[in-house]
């Protein structure tokens, strides 16, 4: 399988005007990844609640940015979300991924997202390593 970046990421990429832009810290010896972000007003479901989709989708986001620090391309195989409490629209939450084994080409990853240090939700995710990373 080819994977192409081009820049395009609804949570990472540059190139996209609607996305949030994270910026990672990554900790290759913790095999871990970490970002800030603000969740602007723009991704709420009900009113002053950010959208389960968002969540999910940064959750994703941060598990395989813990892959790719440990040197792994990789796409999402399954996630199992857990969300803990709404996360209010407006708000700056840490996303946090952390590999926690490997299996053949599989990689298990655990996500969690928190707001003044307590956690909002969390992923258990398995992400398939592929064969090719593109980049445009």
């Amino acid at each position: 399988m080819e994977i192409v970046d081009d820049g395009h990421c609804f949570i990472c990429g540059k190139e996209n005007p609607i996305g949030l832009k994270a910026e990672f810290t990554v900790d290759p010896q913790r095999r871990r990844a970490e970002t800030r972000v603000r969740i602007g007003e723009e991704f709420q479901g009900w009113q002053g609640i950010t959208h389960g989709g968002i969540i999910s989708a940064l959750l994703d986001e941060i598990c395989a940015q813990a892959c790719i620090c440990c040197g792994f391309t990789v796409v999402t195989s399954e996630m199992k979300l857990r969300y803990r409490a709404p996360v209010p629209t407006g708000s700056v939450v840490t996303a946090i991924g952390e590999v926690v084994g490997e299996r053949r080409r599989l990689v298990d990853v655990k996500g969690w997202l928190e707001l003044d240090g307590k956690t909002m939700a969390e992923a258990e995710v398995t992400m398939y390593r592929s064969v090719h990373l593109l980049k445009r």
